[in-house]
């Protein structure tokens, strides 16, 4: 294998397209040499969400231009790269299909390698960018679609422990804000207005968080916000709640992911903790974590705040990886809308769920 290898890593599951060349020359960790983003955030935030059919006209008119901004930003022609990863799952099928066969195009044009990333395993890896890690270690990832405590084994081998069981912790941070009025994305705009407010005006609940072991549940305490609406008077009556919302979600994670810690060590003596995901950006949820990791003597690993959202580096970054192992894939190869990192794992989603 030649000392240096150029992968190109591409993203379209959700309202970011995203572009990124990324070079391993046998140093750690790899060096990002492009990583561009093209946000859809004025596309969607007068909606007050992701609407598919719009982000996937924005990606299919964003795609080749980004694409040729990050290989002059990285100084590469298309024919040096190794190989080409994209995200083949999961996410919305119409936005995951300009992507992935952007993708497929590119390697049938150049005969290079296709690699079929899982969107969750790329932010599973994104923090090795900054650090090379060991396996094992325990990984809380929190998104806008996914809130699960897994352990990581290897690459491709995830042992799901805990799961939300109905809204995602980014889900519910954007319906809050919604509800408050403050429109998309929602999670900074939570994190922003909490500093203004009280964190214990209003008593909020905090679901199953004496049962269910780590698995986790945010739509009781959505609902509460919902409820909770009647009582607003002022502006700040709205900081207060948006503070009492992260205060009460800061709790949460608090409890679940000390419960989390005391299961993966039961079966591993590592002390990593990986925390991933568009949330990972928020800095208070950084800071409750360390305190606990404080406690527990682990080490707690964030991505750089750039590499939370959803970003090329961490979808070429797992590609990297898999390219190292000569995993390809064919170019029959089909988006998967679902794909689950822990293929095992018992689906826990809806009313009449069992902990």
């Amino acid at each position: 294998m030649k000392k240096k290898i150029l992968i190109m890593g591409i993203e379209t599951s959700c309202d970011e397209t995203a572009v990124s060349i990324i070079e391993d020359n046998g140093r750690k960790p790899p060096k990002i040499l492009a990583n561009i983003i093209s946000s859809q955030v004025e596309v969607h935030k007068k909606f007050g969400g992701v609407v598919p059919e719009l982000a996937a006209r924005s990606h299919l008119e964003k795609i080749e231009m980004i694409t040729k901004k990050a290989l002059k930003i990285s100084k590469i022609k298309l024919k040096d790269l190794d190989a080409i990863s994209a995200t083949a799952g999961p996410g919305l099928i119409v936005c995951l299909s300009v992507g992935f066969n952007f993708a497929k195009a590119l390697c049938i044009a150049l005969k290079k390698p296709l690699i079929a990333v899982n969107h969750l395993e790329g932010h599973a890896l994104s923090p090795m960018f900054e650090k090379n890690l060991d396996y094992p270690y325990l990984l809380l990832l929190i998104s806008g679609g996914h809130t699960q405590f897994l352990i990581v084994k290897g690459l491709g081998k995830y042992k799901r422990i805990g799961t939300t069981i109905d809204d995602a912790l980014g889900e519910a941070f954007d319906k809050t804000a919604k509800m408050l009025g403050f429109g998309f994305p929602g999670g900074p705009k939570i994190e922003k207005y909490s500093k203004k407010g009280n964190p214990n005006k209003f008593n909020l609940p905090k679901p199953i968080i004496n049962k269910g072991g780590c698995n986790l549940s945010f739509a009781g305490l959505k609902t509460a916000v919902l409820r909770s609406k009647i009582l607003l008077k002022t502006k700040k009556d709205k900081y207060d709640l948006a503070a009492s919302f992260q205060a009460t979600v800061l709790k949460i994670i608090y409890k679940k992911t000390k419960i989390a810690i005391r299961d993966f060590r039961k079966v591993a003596k590592s002390k990593s903790l990986v925390v991933a995901g568009g949330v990972a950006a928020n800095k208070e949820i950084r800071k409750i974590i360390n305190k606990l990791c404080n406690e527990e003597n682990f080490n707690p690993f964030f991505p750089a705040e750039k590499l939370c959202s959803d970003n090329a580096a961490m979808i070429a970054m797992a590609g990297l990886k898999k390219f190292k192992k000569k995993k390809f894939d064919k170019l029959n190869f089909s988006i998967r809308p679902r794909w689950p990192l822990d293929e095992n794992a018992k689906f826990l989603k809806g009313s009449g769920v069992k902990l």
